[in-house]
């Protein structure tokens, strides 16, 4: 009798670890990245009480809690640093006080004042720098950029351009670009064209002369040229010719030399209309129609400072800078782990290796086994509460049957005692 009851014992106990632990899942339903727990019963050693007689148990107890690392649903959120994982894989954190290294499906995270991209602990994300010539480094904190996007002077420029075959001689028509200096500053170009035409000429003369005025007026373009067209008002490349003598003598794409530039370097702008194989590209045209200008681009950039940061899929991060560069300067790091069931849960949804779950494998989104990054989403506890209500029924019957087991068993003893009476 008296080992009856140890047994119930035994199972209020284990009944009383398994609500704590159904308990606790229902406490997280709300929190991000949590991973919800099952108990996992074992029966107590048996006993034999003779030889080739059978055994009886000793009751139950609590042998394991699971983590279920099933994914959550995944919620959108306003913020670009709120990230979660499709797929395996932990975020990596570490601790700046005492270096230790954490893991975490919590995506929850946001810019200090240092700059660097910290969890609601303030423990700072882990990812691979990469610099300016797209070389990737080791692994450190993710942090801001913080120097200002240099400059790149103009090397190329481009017009989609119409020029008037009714012009008449003298006409003009002006082009304007902006280029950019070694420093940065602003280099106004004014492509003048006049038309040129000369019957009594041998040969006959029907071009378009150009040349070039810059702003600021302290600099100097000395580079002229002129462009003639085919009966189909196509750009002849045999009549594209530029240079700084007068007349000109060089064919080809024209290289406009600035000079004078305060404090910068001298530009040699090409200006291309003419493609590898030297014929017209179709961007300068002489059709019968009013001359204009359709289009126009450069490569030059002034300097930019950082105004926002985006993140993919495959977990880089790019600042957007005022002069409209987009340059990456990190890609997050993600870990996985031979068995996920063998961490060691430390609070506020993180983590920590152990002798059970191995060594991390440390990566990055969208390779090998890793998932891919959903920026802007939270992903949400995966606790199933229909599920969770059915195992406190479960829970709680066990245990009355349990404390049943008590009751009965004292009944039983109180009956035996009354015998001697």
């Amino acid at each position: 009798m008296i080992g009856s009851m140890y047994s119930g014992i035994s199972g209020l106990k284990a009944n009383t670890s398994a609500m704590e632990i159904i308990g606790d899942n229902i406490a997280n339903v709300s929190t991000t990245g949590f991973k919800a727990s099952r108990a996992s019963f074992a029966n107590v050693f048996s006993s034999s009480l003779a030889q080739h007689t059978p055994q009886t148990g000793r009751g139950a107890a609590l042998q394991s809690v699971q983590v279920q690392w099933d994914s959550g649903s995944l919620e959108s959120t306003n913020s670009s640093t709120d990230f979660s994982i499709n797929g395996s894989g932990l975020f990596v954190v570490r601790d700046g006080s005492t270096d230790a290294s954490f893991y975490s499906r919590a995506g929850q995270f946001e810019w200090d004042k240092d700059g660097n991209l910290v969890n609601t602990d303030n423990f700072i994300v882990q990812g691979y720098s990469i610099a300016a010539d797209g070389t990737i480094g080791r692994i450190d904190n993710i942090s801001l950029p913080v120097e200002t996007n240099e400059p790149n002077a103009t090397e190329n420029m481009t017009f989609g351009l119409n020029l008037n075959s009714d012009a008449s001689d003298g006409a003009t028509f002006t082009s304007s670009i902006t280029t950019y200096n070694s420093l940065g500053s602003e280099v106004v170009l004014d492509v003048v064209f006049t038309r040129d035409i000369d019957a009594t000429a041998v040969p006959a003369i029907d071009r378009w002369n150009w040349t070039v005025n810059t702003d600021p007026t302290t600099a100097t373009c000395n580079t002229n040229g002129y462009i003639a067209f085919d009966n189909d008002g196509n750009l002849d490349p045999a009549a594209a010719v530029y240079g700084e003598g007068s007349p000109p003598a060089t064919a080809g794409n024209p290289v406009i030399n600035v000079s004078g530039l305060t404090g910068a370097d001298d530009m040699a702008v090409t200006w291309t209309f003419l493609n590898a194989s030297g014929a017209t590209d179709g961007s300068v045209t002489g059709y019968s129609s009013e001359s204009t200008k359709t289009a126009q681009s450069q490569d030059g950039i002034p300097s930019g400072n950082l105004q926002t940061v985006s993140v993919d899929e495959d977990g880089y991060f790019s600042g957007i800078y005022s002069n409209g560069s987009i340059i990456p300067f990190a890609q997050i790091a993600l870990a996985d782990f031979p068995s996920y069931s063998g961490l060691t849960k430390m609070g506020s949804n993180l983590y920590s290796e152990s002798l059970s779950s191995g060594q991390p494998l440390v990566g990055v989104p969208n390779t090998a086994s890793l998932g891919s990054i959903a920026p802007s989403t939270l992903e949400m506890s995966n606790v199933d509460l229909a599920t969770e209500f059915v195992e406190m029924i479960t829970t709680q019957r066990a245990f009355q049957a349990n404390s049943k087991v008590i009751t009965t068993s004292d009944e039983l003893l109180n009956e035996l005692i009354n015998l001697k009476r």
